[in-house]
């Protein structure tokens, strides 16, 4: 892990129809992530968030195959020019949803500064439609699909080039409910899936061992991208999108606590993190463990459970 990191809020909602993820990034700061991150890394930088137009104009859903394009694609690009401006510096960019459509910039700011990008994607869905296989028209279900270079042209060639990251370097974890046209273009790009009723029989541990070493040896970076709804809604409520039969979050953090022994990953976004649905800050708690788990090995929230360990959720590695 790089001992530098940058925090970058993108409080994006259009992507989706439920209005508060934009609310996701300062949930996470007031709950204590930067003092988190202090005490991890050397040096923290909190870079604010993009500004998100608020032109009128850009809000108008012109196209219901590709709902609030203008807003998105303008949006995207703001964030992917700071990301990538965050990895010339060498900072590790930690990037704060927004939905999950903000992993357009993510990933268009990220994949230029490697040969080889490997994505995990923690999700209860697959986000690979295109316009055309869309139920929705919702673009925070196609940026896995755009950074394949796959969908509309204002989407794919952000920041003038694609793909971002190819088929067989992408891992989906958790995924279960996933679209007809999603299940054609997973078997036709031979895209590794492990869905959630996999991960419960085989467990996490397995699962993301295999994932490892199926990324590892072919990748230069991996970013992780991990949607706040593959943890099943009973105790992460504060969502847009739930699914039922979700994972576990002690699983996850199972999952986590590898990826922080292997210490492979780059670059990471959290997304989809609606306050406005949550329940007692149980979803903003959970993330910040999360991250935690993922960056330092353990996971403490002294801001969220008090200064007295009786009343801290500890999990060490």
């Amino acid at each position: 892990m790089k001992r530098h990191l940058s925090i970058i809020g993108a409080p994006v909602w259009l992507g989706q129809p439920h209005y508060g993820t934009q609310f996701g990034p300062d949930a996470l700061r007031s709950a204590g992530l930067t003092q988190l991150l202090q005490s991890l890394y050397n040096k923290v930088i909190d870079l604010g968030n993009i500004h998100i137009p608020q032109n009128p104009t850009t809000l108008a859903t012109t196209n219901p195959c590709l709902r609030h394009l203008g807003q998105v694609r303008s949006s995207s690009e703001l964030l992917a020019e700071k990301v990538s401006a965050t990895v010339l510096s060498g900072s590790f960019p930690l990037v704060l949803g927004g939905d999950h459509s903000i992993a357009l910039g993510s990933l268009s700011g990220i994949a230029k500064h490697y040969k080889n990008l490997g994505v995990i994607w923690y999700d209860a869905h697959a986000d690979i439609n295109t316009p055309e296989t869309s139920p929705s028209g919702n673009i925070h279900g196609m940026p896995l699909a755009a950074s394949m270079g796959l969908g509309h042209k204002s989407l794919t060639q952000l920041s003038g080039y694609f793909p971002k990251v190819k088929p067989e370097n992408i891992v989906i974890i958790g995924a279960r409910d996933i679209d007809p046209g999603e299940i054609a273009l997973i078997k036709e790009k031979n895209i590794k899936v492990f869905t959630s009723q996999e991960m419960l029989k085989r467990g996490a541990s397995t699962v993301m061992k295999e994932a490892i070493s199926y990324l590892k040896p072919k990748c230069d970076g991996i970013h992780l991208s991990f949607d706040l709804d593959v943890i099943d809604p009973k105790e992460a409520p504060g969502v847009g999108t739930p699914v039922a039969h979700g994972l576990e979050f002690s699983r996850v953090l199972e999952s986590f606590e590898l990826l922080f022994q292997h210490k492979i990953i780059t670059s990471a976004d959290f997304v989809e993190i609606n306050p406005l649905l949550d329940q007692d800050n149980e979803t903003v708690a959970l993330t910040l463990e999360l991250i935690q788990m993922l960056l330092g090995g353990k996971a403490v929230c002294p801001a969220i459970f008090g200064s007295d360990t009786k009343d801290q959720k500890l999990y060490s590695a």
